[in-house]
């Protein structure tokens, strides 16, 4: 994009001027920003088919029409093949092609735009019905196990029928059946069903129903799509049983029913039991009783045998019980003769202990100890005594060999300083005229140097 100034006007901006590709990129980007996904119903004209897979046509009504676009990718996951002439209801993004210019939708989903009418009523049935409580499973009634007679709602000349008579009688063919004819497709369908199932439910001769049709489009269903259908259903008060197209078909009345089954040959298995297996179970029950009465009757006899054994004669009771009351006289009698001996050792060996600990005995014991550790007191001591004068003697006898005194006796002397008490080892540590003492065995001497000598 390119400005040009105006020269004629200063004040005025500069023009904006696109290209051709930013135009329509900018037109695309408005359009898929304001548009979300939306469905559009029209007529489908112009289809082309080209070898890339992908498909485009027209779709239009009176007044216009658009271009539209289905790629291979999203037209391989779709049932529905557009042409000519078809009146469809679409879901597509809303675009610009920017090569061309062209305005155009990418189609999502394409659908008849009748059968999407339908889809969208019974999608909003569905919705009411589900607010209102109707699909709650509280509502649900149990089916029973044997039923006594089962009703069918159905059409007496479909093949549904003939499915579920074929069923009952491979299965359970004592069971009594019970046809409530009804038209099962058309405008007025709907309300004959509705009056059927309340006729069931007034005359109350089944305890169970069900409600069949074969298969068929959405629209050949469409009857048991209908808000009376399910009121009805809902306010029958037998259970009922829903079996209505093939296994990929839902309607309304199945998710009203108490069950829903994928078909009517499937309803049918579903309520009626299986006759083989009912008499396997009967006959492994009857096998079960058997066993369980004659295990009960072993064990009763048992019972009774034990009984037997513990009932006895008066008279041999009474025996029996004199019998151990002079066992157990005996038994107190030696009991009483045994603690009393028991009574007169343990009598005799405290006696015993209390002499042993008689005090006059223990006081002798003591005195006599008392004089042997005096006299080996005395004997100690003197030991000890002679001992430790003769160390002290020794002792002595080394303490005069080192004394100064004993040097002395031997004629040496001892010479101190008069004034310091130093003593003196060496002549030169004197002076002349110094005053020295002169330490001898026997007294002292004081001295006045007058010569000195220091070899």
């Amino acid at each position: 994009m390119r400005e040009f100034p105006k020269p004629s006007t200063p004040d005025q901006q500069p023009l904006e001027i696109y290209t051709v590709s930013q135009l329509n990129q900018r037109v695309k980007r408005l359009l898929e920003e304001c548009f979300p996904e939306i469905w559009v119903e029209g007529e489908v004209s112009n289809v082309s088919r080209p070898a890339s897979g992908h498909r485009y046509f027209s779709l239009k009504d009176e007044h216009a029409h658009i271009r539209c676009a289905l790629f291979r990718s999203r037209r391989q996951l779709l049932d529905y093949e557009p042409a000519d002439g078809n009146h469809v209801l679409v879901r597509a993004r809303v675009t610009l092609y920017e090569a061309r210019g062209d305005f155009q939708l990418i189609i999502q989903h394409i659908e008849n735009a009748g059968e999407g009418a339908l889809r969208r009523a019974f999608e909003a049935l569905k919705l009411k019905l589900e607010r209102q409580g109707l699909f709650d499973s509280r509502h649900k009634r149990t089916l029973p196990a044997i039923p006594r007679r089962v009703g069918i709602i159905t059409s007496p000349s479909g093949a549904a029928i003939r499915d579920i008579l074929s069923t009952f009688e491979r299965r359970f063919p004592a069971v009594p059946l019970l046809i409530y004819p009804t038209s099962v497709q058309g405008a007025a369908a709907a309300k004959d069903i509705a009056t059927t199932i309340r006729l069931a439910a007034e005359r109350g001769e089944c305890d169970v129903l069900i409600l069949a049709r074969g298969g068929g489009s959405l629209e050949d269903l469409w009857p048991f799509n209908e808000e009376s259908v399910a009121k009805a259903i809902f306010d029958c008060p037998i259970p009922i049983v829903s079996g209505v197209g093939h296994e990929t078909d839902f309607t309304i009345a199945d998710f009203i029913a108490d069950q829903r089954a994928a078909t009517p040959s499937a309803a049918a298995e579903l309520i009626s039991p299986n006759a083989a297996e009912l008499a396997d179970t009967v006959i492994r029950l009857r096998q079960t009783l058997v066993r369980r009465s004659q295990r009960r009757l072993e064990q009763a006899s048992q019972h009774v045998d034990w009984l037997t054994k513990r009932i006895v004669h008066p008279r041999l009771r009474l025996l029996n019980a004199a019998q151990k009351f002079r066992g157990l006289c005996r038994r107190l009698s030696e009991a009483m003769r045994s603690r009393g001996l028991q009574q007169r050792t343990a009598f005799m060996h405290l006696g015993a202990r209390l002499w042993s600990r008689n005090p006059s005995s223990r006081i002798r014991l003591c005195r006599s100890q008392g004089d042997d550790w005096a006299v080996r007191l005395r004997h100690a001591n003197n030991i000890n005594l002679e001992r430790r004068r003769h160390r002290l003697s020794a002792a002595a006898g080394r303490l005069h060999g080192v004394s100064p005194l004993a040097t002395l006796e031997r004629g040496y002397a001892l010479v101190t300083d008069a004034d310091s008490g130093r003593v003196i080892t060496e002549a030169r540590r004197v002076k002349l005229r110094n005053r020295v003492q002169v330490r001898l065995a026997r007294g002292r001497l004081e001295c006045i140097i007058d010569e000195i000598f220091e070899n």
